[in-house]
């Protein structure tokens, strides 16, 4: 969340800076300084009652000593701690009015970040590669059934729409995937592999800032205190909540594969056909904590280690950079990594790498302390590394060949076990 002393400072500033994002979250800051007067003023109140109350007992003690009638003072001190009791009361409402608006304001867009109202206004800073050049490509969910690879009906009928069931060399291939990725983040690119649960804690979900904006996306339990994870982000940097490291423990860098499991499907459409956009997807995602003079260079290389990725499969992709209307909400700064499907005839999503400044620390109370022994609040950075499904489309309906095979890009090979997936033989 935002810190209150930015927004009690500087209002209007925070104003300027809200309003470009997509919403009428700005408006909440007048709110969230209304809130805060409130419970500033019931603490100095309580303050000043507590001297008074503490004075007058000690005056009660020296009179009582020589007899004196204090009924009255004894009246007034009762009537001090009755209205102490109420005040502790308003404090704790304000404090938690205050904390439920400042969850709902979104972090604020880097002074760079392009200005816009929504993805139409996303500038492509990098293409990398060329669009390969495949006469009337077919899409994966023709290549994947002739091939035996994917069953969209299986997983249909056990579990619902937005469920897909690998099998054979789909399934021999999504796990070789899983091992690529991971393989290249911890090996070549230095992250700490970490294995975490698939379910989490509501503070864990609010401490990522997906809730409360995002609840109804996710996949509760009944009461809503636990939820399947979206992504490996939620867990993984909740690992440091309510922790202070040491300076020298950072950077820390993380990756971790885990399905994730979202309700929200899209519309429909071609762009969401087939495996495109699905309600559980494996992914393998890329978490640092680090010191805020780091963050947004440091940004720039996590994204360098997703495109790694694609560059090793051979696979064409762009890069755009978010534009304030169409900013995550957690986000101060934001990579879109867009891979060519030659099937679809349009880019894919396949990463998200972002810097959330101090938003994430705040929510979580995640500190280091400083070279002069002050705890201050880290910055976080996470990004996939890459996420499967896209990838998996990216790579069936680049790498078909004229008679319905698939070429496995020779990265890919060691890990697969074979350079080609042929249909199987009548």
């Amino acid at each position: 969340m935002l810190d209150i002393r930015v927004i009690r400072e500087n209002p209007e500033e925070v104003k300027a800076r809200l309003k470009p994002r997509s919403g009428d979250a700005w408006k909440l800051v007048d709110d969230v300084l209304a809130c805060d007067e409130a419970r500033r003023n019931a603490e100095t109140e309580k303050q000043t009652l507590q001297s008074e109350r503490n004075a007058t007992s000690k005056q009660i003690g020296m009179l009582k000593k020589k007899g004196e009638d204090t009924s009255s003072m004894e009246a007034r001190v009762r009537e001090i701690g009755e209205r102490i009791r109420e005040l502790d009361l308003a404090a704790e409402e304000s404090s938690a009015q205050l904390t439920s608006l400042l969850m709902n304001i979104p972090n604020l867009p880097h002074a760079e970040c392009p200005v816009g109202a929504d993805e139409t206004a996303n500038p492509e800073i990098k293409v990398w590669g060329e669009k390969p050049a495949i006469d009337n490509p077919k899409d994966h969910v023709e290549l994947a059934a002739g091939l035996g690879m994917i069953s969209f009906e299986d997983g249909t009928r056990i579990t619902g729409s937005g469920f897909v069931v690998y099998r054979g060399a789909g399934a021999r291939l999504e796990r070789a995937l899983i091992n690529f990725l991971l393989n290249t983040q911890t090996v070549e690119n230095g992250y700490q592999e970490v294995g975490v649960p698939f379910i989490v804690k509501r503070e864990c979900m609010e401490g990522t800032g997906q809730l409360p904006k995002f609840e109804e996306d996710m996949y509760g339990t009944e009461d809503q205190q636990m939820f399947l994870i979206p992504t490996a982000e939620v867990p993984v940097t909740n690992l440091y909540r309510d922790t202070i490291l040491q300076e020298s423990d950072l950077p820390v860098k993380m990756a971790a594969y885990t399905p994730c499991f979202r309700r929200e499907a899209g519309s429909a459409g071609r762009i969401n056909r087939g495996m495109i956009r699905i309600h559980q997807f494996d992914k393998v995602e890329l978490v640092q904590i680090l010191k805020p003079e780091d963050s947004f260079r440091e940004l720039e290389v996590l994204r360098s280690h997703a495109e790694s990725i694609l560059q090793k499969l051979g696979l064409h992709y762009r890069v755009i950079e978010l534009c304030t209307g169409d900013l995550g909400f957690s986000s101060a700064k934001t990579y879109d990594i867009e891979v060519w499907a030659p099937g679809q005839g349009q880019y894919l999503e396949v990463s998200s790498c972002s810097c959330f400044t101090d938003y994430q620390a705040r929510r979580m109370r995640l500190r280091y302390k400083d070279a002069d022994g002050k705890n201050q609040f880290c910055h976080t950075l996470n990004g996939s590394g890459t996420a499967l499904p896209r990838l998996y489309v990216a790579l069936l309906e680049t790498c078909q060949q004229p008679d319905g095979s698939i070429r496995i890009p020779e990265a890919l090979v060691p890990y697969f076990g074979a350079d080609c997936i042929r249909p199987e033989q009548p």
